[in-house]
């Protein structure tokens, strides 16, 4: 063995890593926009930097999200520019801030029923809050934190998000301390280029993965999707799910006016919410109608009737060519009793075809059920930063 040999490669590594540590941990050679609205940077440069980057990063849903933003979450922006005379676009970052109570990293809980101890113990998960500073949209899934110029160095691109995050941290100390500070949903190729953000003490964490469904381009409608599937599959769906339904005399129906309907849509979404492991903001009813509108053409909601009553629903929103099926509601006791939730699943489907989409995202939750309709895990992971060294170390790859 040549001991020799590797301690000389050990420390050539370790002066590398060094070097590399030194160099991200300066400023970049980049200029910066930071702001806490869309409306006070160019919105010329940001469009044409999010031209490839889909619905969610566009300056006009985001300056209508302004508007109907959880109450604990507030947005920042940043553009980033080319050092020197010319000065040319080379990101353009969405953020998020989120103040978080102990509480909200729980189902949410009943009234306390054993006595004093109990509304203690509810009182200080209330009390104790932790700063979140977000690269990304927490209201959705995938990666809508950055969109990058073509052609740019990616490593100094990074650099520069990153620069742009300390920055806004920093800024933010008037306001309190930013406990942690994330960087979602990231996934290929976002992972490879963001992968030496770990020499700033970032910490790659893999998540439940993103469940996404193949749309075959010649199906026109959910029956040619059914008539894909294995007989055996397909009769499942038909007397598992369909028939149970219009037994039930429910109905599917398209929402046209959200605005008629949002504080239903809001009490099934809420059903569903308080009952989440992790609830890291509560949506507003306005929330729902603002969407509408800003997606327009690119917006479908599915509802489930019975007898006119509004039992479940599913929005789902046209991102370039991929349906993102992520905010669902339903009445929990009638799905008890009517296989509800795997309705909606396969009215997202359907949606998803009439906006002529090639694929949808299901999101992480309640893999099995999807898996069922077909749909693959793509991996998503973040990278998280706490300001307490000791705890960064303790988030290993």
């Amino acid at each position: 063995m040549n001991i020799p040999g590797k301690i000389k490669s050990l420390k050539s590594a370790l002066a590398t890593r060094s070097q590399v540590r030194k160099q991200l941990r300066g400023p970049a050679e980049l200029s910066y926009a930071i702001a806490d609205s869309i409306a006070l940077l160019d919105r010329a440069a940001w469009t044409a930097l999010v031209k490839d980057g889909g619905f969610f990063l566009s300056a006009e849903y985001l300056q209508s999200l302004e508007k109907v933003l959880p109450l604990n979450l507030s947005p920042r922006y940043a553009m980033i520019y080319s050092a020197g005379e010319d000065c040319q676009p080379v990101a353009a970052v969405y953020m998020q801030l989120a103040d978080v109570s102990v509480a909200q990293l729980r189902p949410e809980k009943p009234e306390p029923s054993d006595g004093e101890r109990a509304g203690m113990l509810e009182q200080l998960a209330q009390g104790t809050r932790q700063r979140i500073l977000t690269c990304g949209n927490l209201l959705t899934f995938g990666q809508h934190g950055i969109a990058f110029a073509e052609g740019v160095d990616r490593k100094l691109a990074w650099h520069g998000v990153a620069e742009v995050l300390y920055r806004v941290r920093q800024a933010e100390k008037l306001a309190g301390k930013t406990h942690f500070v994330m960087i979602k949903d990231l996934h290929a190729p976002y992972l490879e280029h963001a992968a030496h953000l770990e020499n700033l003490s970032y910490r790659y964490v893999e998540t439940e993965p993103n469940m996404v469904l193949a749309l075959h381009a010649d199906w026109r409608n959910h029956d040619d999707y059914l008539g894909s599937l294995a007989s055996k599959y397909r009769g499942n769906v038909r007397n598992g799910i369909f028939k149970p339904m219009d037994e039930g005399a429910c109905t599917l129906e398209q929402v046209e006016d959200m605005a008629a309907v949002q504080h239903q849509i809001h009490a099934l979404y809420k059903e569903v919410q308080v009952n989440a492991s992790v609830r890291l903001f509560d949506l507003v009813p306005e929330y729902f109608t603002m969407l509408e509108k800003a997606a327009g053409e690119r917006f479908r909601c599915s509802v489930i009737r019975q007898n006119g009553k509004m039992l479940g629903f599913l929005i789902s929103v046209a991102d370039g060519q991929t349906s993102v099926a992520y905010h669902i509601g339903f009445d929990r006791a009638a799905a008890a009793e009517l296989p509800i939730y795997l309705r909606l699943l396969h009215a997202g489907i359907a949606d998803a075809i009439s906006m002529g989409c090639i694929q949808i995202s299901y999101g992480r939750t309640a893999l099995e059920p999807k898996a069922a309709l077909g749909a693959k895990p793509q991996p998503f992971g973040i990278l998280v930063r706490h300001r307490q060294p000791v705890l960064n170390k303790m988030m290993k790859r």
